[in-house]
């Protein structure tokens, strides 16, 4: 199921920004909350934030104040800004529906590396 596409992950360094886009097909856009996920070395996705379809958000608390998630309806894409990233953000993002609603198949993520 190819619901989900992410890209713009890159090599950057600590406090650094990077914008994630994930494009999401359009039923699922328009229905479900789509949130951002980070793959743990441990392979365990935590949530990084969520975005409903009314636009209220919701944000892990390692996260909130750096990170900040939008969706816009013309391109059905569902966006993360990072802002001061950390060697502790490193990880494989992935983006899917929220938790509560079941997850669709991954995507192949995009790889986010902060090096000192």
């Amino acid at each position: 199921q190819g619901q989900f596409v992410e890209s713009g992950g890159a090599l950057v360094q600590p406090g650094e920004s990077l914008t994630l886009s994930c494009t999401v097909s359009g039923t699922i856009f328009s229905i479900y909350p789509i949130g951002w996920y980070r793959q743990t070395p441990r392979n365990q996705r935590e949530l990084v934030a969520v975005i409903h379809t009314g636009g209220g958000t919701r944000y892990t608390d390692s996260f909130k104040g750096r990170f900040t998630i939008t969706r816009d309806s013309a391109t059905k894409t569902v966006s993360l800004q990072m802002n001061g990233l950390a060697p502790e953000d490193t990880g494989l993002y992935f983006c899917n529906k929220d938790r509560a609603y079941g997850f669709d198949a991954w995507g192949q993520g995009t790889q986010v590396t902060v090096s000192s």
